[in-house]
């Protein structure tokens, strides 16, 4: 997720955190197909409904509605921040990795949650990163700069890791990451970049290019139809105005014409086909589908209760 991202840094020192998905939360346990696949908990955030830190180009008011009418809070966007990690065989997989130390106490929870649902971080075979953004970069090392799954390989798209290894410190910290040289660093020897839409793990894991929010955003296909699941990265962000209004533009997104296509033809072909997906950023654990209703394309959270 990029962000507001002076305005986040600044949410993070003073520990303006979003509330918890749910008290005592951690985990939760669901199936892709036959594999097993654990929801963790990394963190929160939460930016204003005020033109300018999310949505942009729209009335607050037309904005506020809309949440309103989804169940949201009108005034301000709700974020979770949920990798996900699935038992493949003998592959582990992480895709992203939450922010690690980069925000303080609202998030980098990761490595508490594993140990909560009896994961072992040196067990990860393969990390599949969506973007270079803080929140999803920022678990791969540690506070004192080691990496945090030193026996994975990290996968990432080759514009992305190309973007991400050039970085100065200065833009660096407008996308949430604050040690970019460090991180980079750690991470090369074991970085894998991939061209975009590679079948990387045949049979197990798609690389799927979704364009628009980074120079090289890769959402990720888990197994094969009919039990596959999406994993979208930042293609989305609120369960709400990302499903309802997805042509609306967001400051998150590098090139906000072509995040917004990218958003309403994933919005359209996921309530088409049925795809399962799983959402980063919805209220955990971020498993559903898009269906329609007579209010039009709505988030459905999948019952795992």
């Amino acid at each position: 997720m990029k962000f507001s991202l002076l305005a986040l840094l600044s949410l993070t020192l003073t520990a303006q955190a979003a509330a918890p998905p749910s008290p005592g939360a951690q985990f939760q346990a669901f199936k892709v197909g036959t594999y097993s696949a654990i929801a963790l908990v990394d963190g929160a955030i939460q930016e204003p409904n005020d033109g300018k830190s999310f949505v942009v180009g729209r009335p607050t008011a037309e904005v506020a509605a809309v949440l309103k009418d989804g169940g949201a809070p009108g005034d301000h966007f709700e974020f979770s921040i949920q990798p996900l990690l699935v038992h493949a065989g003998a592959h582990v997989l992480l895709f992203d990795t939450g922010a690690g130390n980069y925000f303080g106490e609202i998030a980098g929870k990761l490595l508490g949650s594993m140990a909560a649902a009896g994961e072992n971080p040196a067990t990860v075979t393969d990390i599949f990163i969506s973007h270079a953004h803080g929140d999803h970069v920022g678990g791969l090392v540690t506070p004192a700069g080691m990496l945090a799954f030193p026996n994975a390989t990290i996968h990432m798209s080759a514009p992305e890791w190309k973007w991400l290894s050039t970085m100065s410190a200065e833009s660096a910290k407008n996308i949430g990451i604050t040690q970019v040289t460090a991180l980079v660093g750690a991470i090369r020897p074991k970085v894998v970049a991939f061209e975009p839409g590679a079948d990387l793990l045949p049979g197990v894991v798609k690389a799927v290019a979704i364009t628009g929010h980074t120079p090289g955003h890769s959402a990720y296909r888990i197994g094969s139809d009919p039990n596959s699941l999406l994993v979208f990265g930042d293609a989305m962000h609120s369960y709400v105005v990302s499903v309802r209004e997805p042509s609306w533009k967001v400051a998150f997104d590098s090139d906000q014409q072509t995040g917004a296509a990218s958003r309403a033809a994933l919005v359209a072909q996921s309530a088409a086909t049925g795809q399962r997906l799983y959402a980063e950023h919805f209220p955990f654990p971020g498993l559903g589908k898009i269906v329609k209703s007579k209010k039009g394309d709505v988030w459905v959270p999948e019952t795992l209760h």
